[in-house]
């Protein structure tokens, strides 16, 4: 696929199966991560890839993420989140690892994951695989960073499902770009 238009069309895809990617078309989405801007060429990212065990133990971390926060919750609420990895056949979790450096601030590299997973995104929906980016609370939860080995230093930027689109989704509504962008002075 034409990269503008991948670009210009891209969507998200919130229900995916299996097959995830994998092989070259995998190696291409893990590949376009390090294209992102990437000020001083620092890679201030890693990246972990579930499937399988590694979306069961996800969502156990994800359950035990709630227990802590309510430990009266409900069996309904514990199989909810021990079900959410579970909706693609892969999830690849983002995480910015900062490095020391005088130039380069934490944010700048903060910022540089987010690029490098849009990199991802759009790699996956140009070669036809299902994608969608996700966060919420998860990502900021101490017990879930910890859960995945991060250091305190780290963050999760997001979680990349990947997997095959049950269905097409709709095109994005178009956006009247001029009304984001302004001529300065």
């Amino acid at each position: 696929m034409d990269a503008i238009k991948a670009l210009h069309e891209r969507i998200s895809c919130p229900r995916l199966s299996a097959p995830a990617p994998a092989g070259e078309v995998l190696a291409n989405i893990q590949k376009a991560a390090f294209r992102a801007a990437d000020h001083g060429r620092m890679r201030p990212w890693r990246f972990l890839v579930l499937e399988g065990d590694g979306l069961v133990a996800l969502g156990e971390l994800f359950a035990h993420a709630e227990t802590v926060k309510n430990p009266d919750l409900s069996d309904k609420e514990r199989q909810r989140a021990l079900g959410r990895p579970l909706r693609a056949p892969m999830v690849i979790v983002a995480i910015a690892s900062p490095k020391a450096n005088l130039k380069v601030p934490e944010i700048e590299q903060v910022i540089s994951t987010g690029a490098a997973v849009q990199n991802m995104i759009t790699a996956a929906y140009a070669q036809n695989v299902g994608a969608i980016w996700r966060t919420g609370d998860y990502a900021y939860d101490r017990n879930v960073m910890d859960g995945l080995g991060l250091r305190q230093d780290e963050k999760i930027v997001g979680f990349l499902y990947l997997g095959t689109m049950e269905f097409t989704p709709p095109p994005a509504p178009e956006v009247e770009v001029s009304e984001y962008f302004a001529n300065w002075p």
